[in-house]
């Protein structure tokens, strides 16, 4: 019995979805991005400084900061997934004016979900704002609750599932790929969104009481998300950061110096912690 020997020789390997200098411009491109919103966060913390609430802001502003204050903190650990999405789009895409249209869709999607848990965290610093410059006292116990939730959320179900979901950027390209070709891209964005919601809501939570124009939580908050996806023990990782947090739920009970997103300007507190 004769063999083909087309048959039995080995497949070829696949074709790279990119090149290698296609996918060093992509990763200096999500470089810049976030680099320049970081720019932008930090000149405008630098005249905002951190106070309770919404500090004034209305919620076009607000939700415009937000915006920028995401794609600086989130850009760097998405950009696996982004750059994977890409390479398939690079693949069935012939032009580059449809690449370019197709990924701002996938970019467009993924913000557009964010916007919509800027609107939640825009109510909830409102909420806190308020309560707290009405009763200055409830500042710590709402500091303690902030970081109670943000902590047992990172010992739970739902934290380890998106996590998971975004730390497997090739099991999502399988999956995606079945989606309906009608706005695929803007509706794959906004799916790898919302689990990217899901796997951090709680780190950003904390925002509230360590200020949410806190530029050095902020990039710890940055630092922690890129670590829990990217980094190999980033489950591991993940629990010391909840066990972290619940440690200073009972601490900042005791020192309300640990949460400087809920004294109140101009307050007994604020002239006690001045030098």
């Amino acid at each position: 019995m004769r063999l083909d020997r087309k048959a039995s020789s080995p497949s070829p390997p696949p074709a790279p979805l990119l090149s290698a200098r296609q996918l060093a411009f992509a990763w200096s491109v999500m470089a810049s991005i976030a680099l320049l919103a970081w720019v932008l966060v930090v000149d405008q913390a630098r005249d905002m400084g951190v106070e309770p609430g919404t500090m004034g802001m209305d919620v076009p502003l607000f939700l415009l900061l937000w915006l920028v204050m995401m794609i600086a903190m989130m850009f760097p650990s998405v950009a696996p997934v982004a750059l994977t999405w890409a390479r398939a789009i690079g693949r069935r895409s012939p032009t580059r004016v449809v690449r370019v249209t197709r990924t701002a869709q996938f970019v467009g999607g993924y913000l557009l979900t964010w916007t919509a848990f800027g609107l939640i965290a825009y109510g909830l610093l409102a909420w806190t704002g308020a309560l707290v410059d009405e009763h200055p006292g409830a500042g710590r116990w709402i500091g303690a609750g902030a970081f109670l939730v943000a902590g047992l959320y990172q010992f739970g179900p739902w934290k380890d599932l998106c996590l998971r979901h975004c730390r497997s950027p090739m099991g999502q390209l399988v999956r995606y790929a079945g989606f309906r070709p009608r706005a695929r891209d803007l509706r794959v964005g906004a799916h790898h969104g919302a689990y990217c919601v899901g796997c951090c809501w709680g780190l950003m939570v904390v925002l509230v009481p360590l200020g949410v124009m806190n530029v050095l939580a902020m990039a710890a908050v940055a630092v922690v998300i890129f670590v829990e996806k990217l980094w190999r023990l980033g489950p591991a990782f993940s629990r010391v950061v909840g066990a972290a947090f619940l440690a200073l739920a009972v601490l900042s009970l005791f020192q309300p110096w640990l949460l400087p997103g809920l004294i109140p300007p101009e307050s007994p507190m604020t002239e006690m912690l001045r030098p």
